[in-house]
């Protein structure tokens, strides 16, 4: 689950990695050990994730917990990521924009249609390098 959620949020969050750490409560680490990066390097892995969270292809169990939790890390900054999650949603995020530009214009559409989470976390991106390509 924390591959997918790391993916969702990098997509949608647009940073929120940077967000501070809420110890009060924080998302499932039970899945944090995954080998991000060969999911990564899988074009068949990331094509079932970014199906499972455009709504156009089965979810594993974790891509289910992964949707729930997306409007909740959108509105709180992440907070209740784990540094380790934090770490991994700036990884996919570079990944995404360099590689697949328009998957991640495609999920920003989905997950932030008035933009509202890209005006928040514009600064922060550019300020860690991340050029966002325009919005669709």
């Amino acid at each position: 689950m924390a591959v997918c959620k790391v993916v969702c949020f990098a997509v949608v969050a647009l940073v929120a990695a940077a967000a501070a750490q809420d110890e009060t409560k924080s998302y499932t680490t039970k899945y944090d050990n995954i080998d991000l990066e060969e999911i990564l390097r899988s074009e068949r892995l990331l094509k079932n994730y970014f199906n499972c969270l455009m709504d156009v292809g089965p979810c594993t169990p974790d891509g289910t917990e992964l949707k729930k939790t997306v409007p909740d890390a959108l509105q709180n900054k992440c907070a209740a990521c784990t540094p380790k999650q934090q770490a991994g949603t700036e990884r996919v995020i570079s990944f995404l924009i360099e590689k697949y530009p328009e998957q991640f214009l495609k999920l920003e559409k989905k997950y932030d249609p008035t933009g509202v989470y890209r005006k928040e976390y514009q600064a922060e991106a550019e300020k860690r390098g991340f050029k966002l390509p325009a919005p669709l």
